[in-house]
């Protein structure tokens, strides 16, 4: 069972589960030293995922949504980054975006749900910081699984991310969970 300290560095994924009727899946927090590598270098650092995961891909990402909903001017959303010209996942993710806290501009494509939170930040040159906060082990349940096409594997890695606007205020909290070490 996960502690309610778990679920707490788990949202919004773990609202979202909750939302679902779902339990989360079962976690572990481990430093950073503790995650292994390829996960390593994807998951350990202060930059935007979308790029690190583009850079490491040789692509651009676009999202497969799971679920979203709009609750004053608050979006959560569960999706699949995708390498764009397959259906190849690069992460699956769980994201809670301020929409009254971007441009009307950057609004828009958040909205459209094709492309990735970190792609609109970057395309409109949003200035921002990203600061992960925590980082886990993770066995994966069947909606992870099959949204990272991993079953069969027993621990996945991800973080718990937060992204500020230039002025110090929340943008997005973010849970990213990667697939089984084939990107780097």
């Amino acid at each position: 069972m996960t502690s309610r300290k778990q679920s707490e560095a788990l949202q919004p994924l773990s609202g979202i589960y909750a939302e679902m009727g779902l339990e989360l899946p079962e976690m572990e927090f481990v430093t950073p030293e503790g995650v292994p590598e390829p996960y390593r270098s994807l998951l350990v650092h202060k930059r935007d995922m979308t790029p690190t995961l583009e850079k490491a891909c040789g692509g651009r990402l676009h999202l497969r949504v799971i679920r979203c909903a709009v609750n004053g001017g608050v979006m959560s959303r569960m999706v699949v980054l995708e390498m764009d010209g397959s259906r190849k996942p690069v992460e699956v993710g769980a994201i809670r975006i301020h929409l009254y806290r971007l441009p009307e501009e950057a609004r828009t494509p958040v909205l459209e749900l094709h492309d990735p939170f970190g792609a609109i930040l970057r395309d409109h040159a949003i200035e921002h910081t990203s600061r992960p906060t925590a980082y886990f082990e993770i066995t994966p349940d069947a909606l992870i699984a099959e949204a990272l096409g991993s079953n069969g594997v027993k621990k996945l890695y991800g973080r718990h991310n937060t992204i500020r606007d230039g002025e110090g205020r929340v943008l997005a909290e973010v849970v990213e969970i990667l697939p089984p070490g084939e990107q780097s």
